[in-house]
């Protein structure tokens, strides 16, 4: 643990009071929160690829247009999906809350891809209301070109925009109820059940870790981005492409409720 955390420059760090950047070696571009207001951040304006963080976007839409407990047919192109996926199939039927819960928890392809498809109709359409969404929020560098993160040509979005979008869905009570869940269940009104484990290795290790999402992709490298809550202390993380986002994440997280206040 020392010797990681020496690699991540943690222990070389000066005091945040004195350097926004204070661990550059974090990752490649990074940014963290408490109560709000920045404590630290490296190349927070960078456009990279986001992965599957792009999907705290796809709940948010989700969320904010309701109707949860209605039947999503699942679409061809949805069992198509490639990565990491559920295992879903053409013509399952599955409760839209259960498949927002399987695309926060599991990170799921083919049920993140489901939502868009049945929500909008085709994922182009979908992914116009993203960035439709993107803009109103002030997104200025974010830009997406899929539902679920996969890396694609135009697809964009940095540190900075990534923890704004964080805390939108952080105010979510539904986007929160699944991104703390440490196994999550799921079943097809045809009786096929998917049980799933958190791909936020933060939940249920590191304490008071709320979520939010993780993300990997060979053009974005490994991602997170983490809530965690302590004494009524919010501290919000965003690591892009992570030299190691769970041990390295720990540290970081640890260094920011110590910290004083911005």
């Amino acid at each position: 643990m020392v010797t990681l955390t020496l690699a991540l420059g943690l222990a070389a760090a000066a005091p945040a009071s004195a350097a926004r950047n204070a661990f550059p070696k974090a990752a490649a571009a990074y940014v963290v929160e408490r109560d709000g207001k920045v404590l630290w951040s490296g190349n927070a304006g960078k456009r990279v690829q986001p992965a599957s963080l792009a999907k705290m976007m796809t709940a948010l839409l989700v969320i904010e247009e309701g109707r949860l407990d209605e039947t999503v047919t699942v679409s061809r192109a949805a069992a198509r999906e490639t990565g990491t996926r559920l295992g879903l199939r053409e013509g399952d039927r599955v409760k839209a809350r259960d498949l927002l819960t399987a695309a926060i928890v599991r990170s799921a392809n083919d049920a993140c891809r489901a939502l868009a498809d049945v929500r909008r109709g085709t994922e182009a359409k979908f992914v116009a209301a993203m960035n439709a969404r993107a803009e109103a929020l002030g997104l200025k560098d974010t830009r997406f070109a899929n539902a679920c993160g996969h890396d694609a040509d135009g697809q964009y979005s940095t540190a900075a925009d990534i923890a704004a979008l964080a805390g939108q869905v952080a105010k979510k009570p539904e986007y929160l109820a699944a991104a703390r869940l440490e196994r999550a269940t799921v079943r097809t009104e045809g009786g096929r059940e998917f049980t799933f484990d958190n791909t936020n290795a933060l939940i249920g290790r590191y304490p008071g870790a709320v979520g939010l999402k993780t993300g990997t992709t060979p053009g974005a490298g490994t991602c997170l981005a983490a809530l965690a809550e302590r004494d009524g202390v919010r501290v919000l993380m965003v690591l892009l492409r992570a030299r190691d986002r769970w041990w390295g994440g720990d540290a970081l997280l640890d260094r920011a409720f110590a910290a004083d206040a911005p």
